[in-house]
């Protein structure tokens, strides 16, 4: 798949070379949420060694980010039940526009542009009618929203474009919360954990459900592959004490297959898949968990557990060239790879849930 970058060198050799283009950010490699020492809540865009090149803050807790395709610019989502996500100028971190959804609705802290970067879509919750929503905005005309039309699911979590057609996958997490009720989980009698196929358009294309006896399994974050594979990472509402899988593949019109499901060290991650991420060539998977204070590293081809790595607090993942870049709480950057772990960046910052790649 074409990388931002690649696709800033054939803007450079185009007529379009006169836009502004994420080189003039710094080529940031990472976007992370995160608090300050003071507990301020900010945006930042990291650099591939960890250094912070800017920041913007947030009037809340943020949760994840996306970066427009072409323009140096990134949306900042809030934290569930959040109500904001900031438009960020990545150039010097200034503000472009705040985003808000409409009543009866909050945003679920992720979201992505489409391909050509003309569209914002956000996951969101229609608390009033219990269902979820994909809001759609116009990132062309100055991010004013246009419609929405169903996620295919409740409690709309993650969200990806596919790699292997037109569309995106949605993670519906399969919970009903509603703000009155903080987040109190309303429907764990029935819940139905699902992963949704759309086009960009809203048309359902494809779903999967997990079966019955994982239905506890919340869906909730995606990785996906160049070949289309879709990784995703769950969190269990069940038993705590049962050991299940945290992590899985999936493709349309196949079963899904999951990790590690006859490891006993999947107890370790305590029930709650953090993030997930594909390594570069898309051989492992790996999933974080910052209530177990571990990444586990699984082959995508055996499903076989390889390695767990104690990291304290840490959730954030991404791929890196020699394998894993992961962020913590502790306000560490650090990267994996088979021949070890090594610490970045340390930052006087406790980054938050996901770290977002730019490369």
């Amino acid at each position: 798949m074409t990388t931002r970058r690649g696709f800033l060198a054939g803007l450079m050799a185009s007529t379009l070379t006169s836009q502004a283009s994420w080189a003039g950010a710094g080529s940031p490699a990472f976007l992370s949420a995160g608090k300050d020492a003071g507990g301020a809540f900010l945006l930042a865009g990291l650099s591939d060694t960890g250094g912070i090149l800017f920041r913007h803050p947030l009037p809340g807790r943020g949760h994840a980010a996306a970066a427009h395709p072409v323009r140096p610019e990134a949306v900042a989502f809030a934290r569930r039940p959040g109500r904001f996500a900031d438009v960020i100028d990545c150039r010097s971190g200034a503000a472009i526009a705040r985003l808000e959804p409409p009543a009866g609705h909050h945003f679920y802290g992720h979201g992505t542009f489409s391909p050509d970067g003309r569209r914002l879509f956000t996951t969101e919750n229609d608390y009033e009618n219990a269902r979820g929503v994909i809001g759609v905005w116009d990132a062309a005309g100055g991010y004013r929203r246009i419609t929405a039309f169903s996620s295919g699911g409740i409690g709309p979590h993650d969200m990806a474009l596919r790699r292997d057609a037109p569309g995106m996958v949605v993670a519906n997490g399969g919970i009903e919360t509603h703000p009155d009720s903080g987040r109190a989980k309303l429907n764990l009698a029935d819940m139905r954990p699902n992963l949704s196929y759309l086009s960009l358009e809203g048309e359902l294309q494809a779903q999967m459900e997990l079966p019955q006896e994982l239905r506890l399994n919340s869906i909730r974050h995606l990785a996906v592959r160049a070949d289309g594979t879709v990784g995703f990472a769950m969190q269990w509402q069940g038993d705590p004490g049962e050991q299940l899988p945290a992590a899985g593949l999936h493709r349309p019109g196949t079963a899904p297959r999951l990790m590690a499901e006859d490891d006993v060290r999947v107890l370790n991650l305590n029930g709650y898949g953090g993030s997930a991420a594909f390594s570069a060539d898309g051989s492992r998977i790996g999933v974080t968990s910052p209530r177990g204070g571990v990444l586990q590293i699984m082959d995508t081809v055996s499903g076989a557990l390889l390695r767990e790595i104690r990291m304290r607090d840490v959730c954030g993942l991404a791929p890196s060239a020699g394998g894993f870049t992961a962020s913590t709480g502790t306000g560490r950057l650090i990267t994996v790879s088979d021949t070890g772990q090594t610490v970045l960046h340390r930052a006087d910052l406790a980054w938050d849930n996901h770290l977002i790649p730019l490369i």
